[in-house]
């Protein structure tokens, strides 16, 4: 094992194994959600380059300590493993380091658990510098509780007189060497949070308010953005399209305007230490004067809002106003954009399409209803608004 390649080119479905087969494991713990979270499971494998040889499923009450499956369903993984070719196994779970091992020992393949899998899939979608180092911290961190793999043939020595060997010297310098590239990683997101700090600050004199974009992925905030600012933010149908925030200015009327931010999109159950290494992208959440929580008019929303209200809460934007925007009304029959309002006669959805347009005007409505001041936007800073 060779550890500082970089954790971006070191994914887990490089060039060669571009046309290698993977067996999926979902297992259902009383889910509720069961058959969403598989459909979900699934776009995440389809947004790698890896081919789906079978889906292996299972029933228990608790994952098993050892294994995360039964023995039993252990020996029906491995027998699609060989019937299939297969290079890789894919838990829709996280398993542990022991057992991931334990898995790989008996599979004799790769095995990786739902982290890891979103972590490869966010190492291929950052662009930006600080999408990569933030990419790459989550990735250390998620590694550096499996550098064992590969020394267990010394887990046991003591390091006594002539029991100290060249495998267990290798395993603490890893160690060493990746604690230190974490924290330089840190220190030089640090830099670039306090370059943000000073945009927001400038922002903040200026009496701008900022809207962040908030949703579950793929629910086409991109496009929204793209539509409202004009702005050439790439979009695409897929789980995860965006990983890089962008700021741009939106002028509302000739004198008032805000700065409207895309952010990454949320899902279930999303690792820790992604949210943690994206620490620094989501304050502009957090700061928001607005959230426009973007959800898909036709899908199961409360679900998916809970989920995407999870995440905000853990990084402190639950308390952020928010506005519900209801997209993808093209898809629907008998859905058309309009507003919806409360009791007081605040608006608290808009029902519009992004991809063809209808009820952008009404969204333009909905956010001169919440920022009706003038606005003096000549002192926006256009160096921190990009």
């Amino acid at each position: 094992m060779e550890l500082f390649d970089r954790p971006n080119s070191n994914a887990a479905f490089d060039d060669s194994s571009k046309k290698e087969a993977v067996v999926l494991v979902h297992l259902n713990f009383n889910d509720r959600n069961f058959e969403e979270s598989e459909h979900e499971f699934i776009e995440l494998v389809n947004s790698t380059s890896a081919k789906i040889a079978t889906i292996v499923h299972g029933k228990r009450s608790r994952p098993d300590p050892k294994f995360y499956a039964g023995t039993g369903k252990v020996q029906e993984i491995k027998e699609q493993v060989l019937a299939s070719n297969a290079a890789l196994v894919i838990f829709n779970h996280d398993l542990s380091p022991s057992q991931e091992r334990n898995l790989e020992e008996v599979l004799e393949c790769r095995v990786l658990g739902r982290t890891g899998l979103i972590l490869d899939i966010f190492a291929r979608r950052a662009r930006s510098h600080e999408g990569k180092l933030q990419v790459e911290l989550a990735q250390l961190k998620h590694m550096s509780t499996r550098l064992i793999r590969g020394w267990t043939h010394l887990e046991r020595q003591k390091g006594g007189i002539g029991m100290r060997g060249p495998g267990e010297t290798q395993l603490e310098t890893d160690r060493r060497l990746l604690n230190h590239r974490i924290k330089s990683l840190k220190k030089r997101l640090s830099k670039v949070q306090s370059q943000r700090n000073q945009g927001r600050r400038s922002r903040q004199r200026a009496e701008i308010p900022v809207v962040s974009l908030v949703g579950y992925t793929n629910m086409g905030k991109s496009t929204l953005f793209n539509k409202l600012t004009s702005a050439d933010v790439y979009a695409d149908n897929r789980l995860f399209a965006t990983l890089d925030p962008t700021l741009r200015r939106m002028k509302l009327m000739d004198t008032q305007a805000l700065v409207m931010a895309d952010t990454v999109g949320f899902i279930r159950n999303l690792p820790h230490g992604l949210v943690e290494s994206f620490s620094s992208t989501l304050e502009e959440t957090r700061d928001a004067k607005l959230l426009l929580h973007v959800v898909e008019a036709g899908a199961n929303r409360d679900d998916l809002m809970s989920h995407v209200n999870e995440v905000l809460k853990k990084i402190g934007a639950d308390e952020v106003p928010q506005l519900i925007v209801c997209n993808k009304i093209d898809q629907l029959e008998s859905h058309e954009a309009r507003l919806d309002r409360d009791e007081n006669g605040r608006i608290t959805r808009v029902w519009l399409s992004a991809k063809t347009g209808e009820g952008l005007d009404l969204l333009r409505q909905a956010l001169q209803e919440y920022f009706p001041e003038q606005q003096e936007d000549e002192l926006i800073d256009e160096t921190v608004v990009s």
